[in-house]
């Protein structure tokens, strides 16, 4: 009857440390207590309603550091007041029986703790398979170590896993290698994996994160179904602009200072509102479909603002089809239609990228949006023999026109995402990775003139966030396109509306405020080094999340999910998806309630 009763999680007025254990000389700063006087109990449910809980901040630090204080983490002051009595009953291991797995930024999108992330990049646009692309199957069974002695797996196994792969529509991406998935493939991988080791509690940091909306929806379906068997117990952290899911019963809603504001039934926690509780669930309730009725968008656009004129061609791409393998295992992953040209079928894609375009590239986990962007960046084996051209010039020479070289290409491009993130050299300061922006690859040596010097210095002026650092990198030098994949997403609120801001407006806004403009001190004294895009630049970005899509963005194309044989759609945007959320439903095909 007790183990029944008794709490999977027990906290119970504890503060914990990040650091060390606290003594008196600690300050604020060298070791800030974390979440003082805490008390939360999560239920194992055995005789009571299940309760679903999910926490709720701006910071995704602070999101993070809650779950992981309830997996063991940090110091807990005193050490008693943290405990799992529900664990001690049944014998089982803190490690096994609690499992987090966070998709924000920094943690990037790999399928953590395997081997595949030394493979070479551009096998995942190829046939062929590398010794290290270890499969689904073998991620989700542990097999992904060269040379692994063989076993064979349980029953009780093999029946998880069935059940796993149901659960999460994975059976029909077993054989395929985890290189080769998408970021919403990888997402429903990790999660899967943690479900194999038939945890008791399993702690997901912003599953929401980075998913198209149809996408979102299913996952918060499969979500809701894991939760109501309370096989494992759930707990979902998530910003307040994602919303809250119906099903979700119980909110801890967290201060970007590690501080909690409020806890408990989320109907009480709603209608029970503070000063500090108020704006963050004002935002939670409006959730994907908020109406904004300021004046100019956080970036500093007013709601009917056109698109700025284009200017010549940076990407042309004439019938671009990319297909892998022959005959009938013949795969087509981008460009499996028709599209009327000049009043003419055409096969593939057609589509293009001129200076002074701000243009987003939507559609579906897997619907080809990295395979495009890969052939724009020319990290595609396929861009050398497709009809592509880049900046005026295709990769291979042609009679009287020089191909253009990947140095050419990069020079011009400045492109930040998950992937530039994960690769990128760690070793570096946060000056010489600014730098790296002028050089031809990041180890190499930056040439650096006046201009440059003063480029880096102002974005080290506006920004001490290192999260930021490659999205300022992709950025700093003006390249002619910046291409911009999921850069913002899992930063903060208040940092990424920042980072927006400097995008589009550079130093010569400090910040918009009740709607308006507030100009910067640099502007009244005429000292502005970076002004945002200028007219010259071309922006392309790639983004799930209404939120991170930056208010200058008017042209969009929505890719058509594979093997539906659709044209992709395209339109245009009047003003700042901000301030005209109907226009996130016409971009995705749906329409949204006002």
């Amino acid at each position: 009857m007790w183990k029944q009763q008794c709490a999977i999680i027990d906290i119970r007025n504890a503060t914990f440390y990040r650091h060390q254990y606290p003594s008196a000389h600690d300050t604020q700063e060298s070791n800030p207590p974390l979440f003082p006087n805490l008390t939360f109990q999560l239920s194992n449910g055995g005789q009571t309603t299940p309760q679903f809980w999910s926490v709720l901040s701006p910071s995704s630090l602070a999101r993070t550091t809650f779950l992981r204080i309830l997996a063991g983490q940090h110091i807990c002051v005193p050490p008693a007041a943290r405990s799992y009595p529900y664990l001690v009953e049944t014998s089982e291991s803190l490690q096994h029986a609690i499992k987090y797995v966070g998709f924000d930024a920094d943690r990037g999108s790999n399928v953590g703790g395997t081997s595949v992330r030394g493979a070479y990049l551009s096998a995942r646009y190829e046939s062929r398979r590398e010794e290290t692309d270890f499969s689904v199957h073998d991620y989700l069974t542990g097999h992904t170590e060269l040379n692994a002695l063989e076993r064979q797996m349980t029953a009780t196994e093999r029946q998880t896993l069935e059940e796993v792969t149901e659960q999460l529509n994975l059976r029909r991406l077993l054989s395929m290698p985890v290189s080769n998935l998408s970021n919403g493939q990888t997402r429903r991988a990790r999660i899967a994996k943690a479900l194999m080791g038939r945890p008791q509690v399993l702690l997901l940091d912003g599953p929401f994160m980075g998913l198209d909306p149809n996408t979102l929806a299913n996952m918060s379906r499969v979500l809701r179904d894991l939760a109501e068997r309370q096989q494992p117990r759930l707990i979902i952290s998530l910003r307040p602009e994602d919303g809250v899911p119906e099903w979700i019963s119980h909110l801890v809603l967290v201060s970007e200072e590690a501080r909690i504001l409020a806890q408990g039934a989320k109907q009480e926690v709603f209608n029970s509102k503070t000063d500090a509780t108020k704006s963050i669930l004002f935002t939670a309730q409006l959730g994907h479909n908020a109406n904004n009725i300021t004046r100019l968008s956080r970036d500093g656009f007013p709601q009917e603002s056109p698109a700025l004129k284009a200017g010549e061609p940076l990407v042309e791409m004439n019938g671009v089809e990319v297909a892998y393998g022959q005959n009938e295992a013949r795969r087509v992953v981008l460009g499996d239609w028709e599209q009327q040209v000049n009043g003419e079928q055409r096969p593939g894609l057609w589509w293009s990228l001129h200076r002074g375009q701000r243009s987003g590239i939507f559609g579906a986990n897997g619907s080809g949006k990295t395979t495009m962007l890969s052939l724009i960046t020319s990290d595609h084996p396929q861009t050398y023999s497709l009809p592509i051209k880049l900046f005026g010039r295709s990769r291979l020479p042609a009679p009287g026109e020089a191909g253009i070289s990947l140095f050419d290409i990069q020079k011009r491009m400045g492109h930040s995402s998950p992937e530039v993130h994960a690769f990128f050299p760690k070793s570096l300061t946060v000056r010489r990775a600014l730098e790296s922006a002028w050089a031809d690859a990041p180890m190499a040596k930056p040439r650096l003139d006046e201009e440059a010097n003063r480029r880096v210095a102002a974005c080290l002026r506006c920004f001490s966030n290192q999260r930021l650092l490659l999205f300022l990198r992709a950025i700093v030098a003006s390249p002619d396109l910046v291409i911009l994949d999921e850069a913002l997403s899992g930063i903060d609120e208040a940092t990424r509306d920042k980072a927006l801001l400097f995008l589009s407006q550079g130093e010569t806004v400090a910040a918009v405020v009740d709607g308006v403009a507030q100009p910067s001190v640099l502007t009244q004294l005429d000292m502005v080094v970076h002004s945002g895009l200028s007219p010259d630049q071309a922006l392309l970005v790639i983004s799930h999340s209404k939120e991170d899509v930056p208010g200058c963005v008017r042209e969009w194309i929505c890719l058509p999910e594979p093997g539906e044989g659709r044209i992709p759609r395209t339109g245009k945007l009047s003003g700042p998806l901000e301030l005209n959320p109907q226009g996130w439903g016409e971009i995705w095909g749906e329409r949204l309630p006002a």
